[in-house]
């Protein structure tokens, strides 16, 4: 039946070098930490995720880090439904990143906002570098959900990925439809 076809959705994970993105993906794809760090060039996973009682068929891409520097590949903007914005709360400088990578995709997908998660990880370690009140002030400076967790520990992996699905359900005009998606979408 047509009812019983998984929605299939693309969550792209981006974020400085560092900040825990592959350790968060592999622990919510795998159920373990990684204790090694092994820099990523891009790695993307699929999962079966339920989501309000809805199957979703989720390609998350884990990429490579970014900075200031680096040129947003449009793999990362093209065919995206949401996004997962992770910082580490012991790194300043990867949450200031936050920012400058949101409005890299914003600008090239040229929309005012993004279904996002901002994704404070690494609550595990000290010190802490980043409060809770200033991750929740960027979330909702930019309209999008946000959480703190920690891979090594499992607090709060899948609640990512639900808070990332919600956003781009919220944005859906029909819970049936797909949900919208920026004109940088190449068909």
């Amino acid at each position: 039946m047509p009812g019983d076809v998984l929605k299939k959705r693309k969550i792209a994970v981006l974020g400085s070098r560092s900040v825990g993105k592959s350790s968060l993906v592999i622990q919510f794809i795998e159920n373990h930490f990684v204790e090694s760090y092994y820099p990523t060039i891009e790695n993307t996973f699929t999962k079966s995720i339920n989501y309000n009682g809805v199957e979703y068929d989720c390609d998350i891409i884990d990429t490579a880090g970014q900075d200031e520097y680096t040129i947003l590949n449009q793999k990362h903007a093209i065919g995206i439904h949401g996004y997962v914005l992770v910082y580490s709360v012991t790194s300043r400088k990867s949450f200031e990143m936050i920012q400058i990578v949101y409005d890299k995709i914003i600008n090239f997908c040229g929309i005012n906002s993004i279904p996002c998660v901002i994704v404070g990880s690494k609550t595990d370690l000290q010190p802490r570098q980043v409060a809770p009140d200033e991750g929740k002030e960027l979330a909702q400076l930019n309209h999008a959900a946000w959480v703190e967790t920690s891979a090594k520990t499992n607090t709060n992996v899948a609640k990512v990925f639900q808070l990332c699905l919600g956003e781009i359900e919220k944005r859906s005009p029909n819970s049936k439809a797909e949900p919208p998606v920026s004109k940088c979408i190449i068909m």
